[in-house]
């Protein structure tokens, strides 16, 4: 049983989807593990550091030859594949809605494709969640990037020349990254509020000390779809909901947005107009800039400046800290494989019923077989 690490080749990604730790373990299983050089360069682990596990390194055509499993943080081009064998797995997180033709070509390769961002957001799959691992750290760096883009302070300051106001900071959007900015924002000494289309988020993020901007006048509206994730509301809400923002966004010093909707464009939470409201040195933090984002005039990757706001189109943010997010990614991806490992076979089975197998399975045998992509 083969498992295959390969270096990621996408521009700006720095992470790697095995550690040390888990190469290590995926030894004690009994799998071969090779790992093509270089890889985990970037996120701060050198080739030695997996041969001490018991990995071999060597080129990538060396490490795809007769894999079993291959193992990326981004899907991989399929071109970029060359070699590899029919009925192999490639783990990782493949973009499906996003990059559909690649989807098409791994099929054409005769490959399994697991999309790990579909993993169903289920009890027993928890640990197995890259979207909240990475989200996790990507809501923490975000109140960071405002704080270095903010020309002033965020805690309270009383000293003898004066008193210096707290920051005043609004979290759209209260997914686990969403309620990281609150605790990471809170604990640098801003006054937070926030708020979701979920009415069940309202005590999670009142218990980390963020006061609740929800919207009231509208009632039986429910914003939680399946799995947890937001759902698109209706115009009655949506009319409702950006009155609420309009008003409290004016006297935020730091906005950050983290909706999506899987699937879809990201919504639109703040207008230009809305923008012009604000003070000048204010900060947005748009964690939904590539796909669409959240905010008008947000572009992916750059820092823009509107009516005298600053906007920072928060881009694969995951990756500017590739040692940890690396270390979380990895465990994701070896319990899934470990929860799956069959002792006889050597290697994980995944039962064609089972509701992850059906979740997160793109491809087999040739054909795509993903429901949500199929109904696309």
């Amino acid at each position: 049983m083969k498992i295959a690490v390969l270096k990621e080749l996408a521009s700006g990604e720095a992470r790697v989807s095995a550690s040390p730790e888990t190469v290590k373990k995926f030894v004690a299983l009994g799998a071969t593990m090779a790992v093509e050089k270089g890889a985990g360069e970037s996120a701060a682990v050198a080739d030695a550091d997996y041969q001490d596990m018991g990995a071999t390194i060597g080129t990538r055509a060396a490490v795809l030859k007769d894999a079993d499993i291959v193992l990326g943080v981004q899907g991989p081009d399929p071109q970029s594949l060359k070699g590899i064998k029919k009925g192999a797995w490639l783990v990782a997180s493949l973009n499906p809605f996003g990059e559909r033709k690649r989807v098409d070509d791994y099929a054409k390769l005769g490959i399994d494709a697991l999309a790990m961002e579909f993993m169903p957001r289920i009890t027993r799959a928890q640990s197995m969640d890259i979207l909240s691992s990475q989200s996790n750290l990507s809501g923490y760096k975000a109140v960071l990037l405002a704080a270095n883009e903010y020309g002033r302070v965020f805690p309270m300051m009383m000293t003898a020349a004066g008193t210096v106001s707290a920051a005043r900071c609004f979290i759209m959007g209260v997914g686990v990254a969403g309620l990281q900015a609150i605790a990471t924002a809170r604990r640098l000494g801003a006054q937070v509020s926030a708020t979701d289309v979920r009415s069940a988020t309202k005590e999670q993020f009142q218990s980390l000390g963020a006061k609740p901007i929800f919207v009231e006048s509208v009632e039986g509206i429910e914003g939680e779809g399946s799995g947890g994730y937001a759902t698109e509301m209706s115009e009655e809400y949506q009319k409702a909901q950006a009155e609420l923002v309009s008003s409290h966004i004016a006297k935020q010093d730091i906005v950050i947005t983290t909706a999506l909707i899987p699937g879809r464009a990201a919504p639109r939470l703040i207008s230009d107009a809305q923008i012009a409201t604000m003070r000048t040195g204010s900060v947005i933090v748009d964690l939904a800039a590539e796909q669409g984002g959240n905010v008008e005039g947000a572009v992916a990757g750059k820092v823009v400046v509107k009516h005298g706001v600053k906007i920072i189109g928060a881009s694969n943010i995951a990756a500017e800290m590739a040692a940890d997010s690396s270390a979380l990614f990895a465990r994701n991806l070896y319990n899934f494989l470990s929860a799956y490992w069959d002792e006889e076979a050597k290697r994980p089975v995944l039962p064609d019923d089972d509701e992850v197998t059906v979740g997160i399975r793109l491809t087999k045998d040739g054909k795509v077989v993903n429901e949500r992509l199929l109904a696309k």
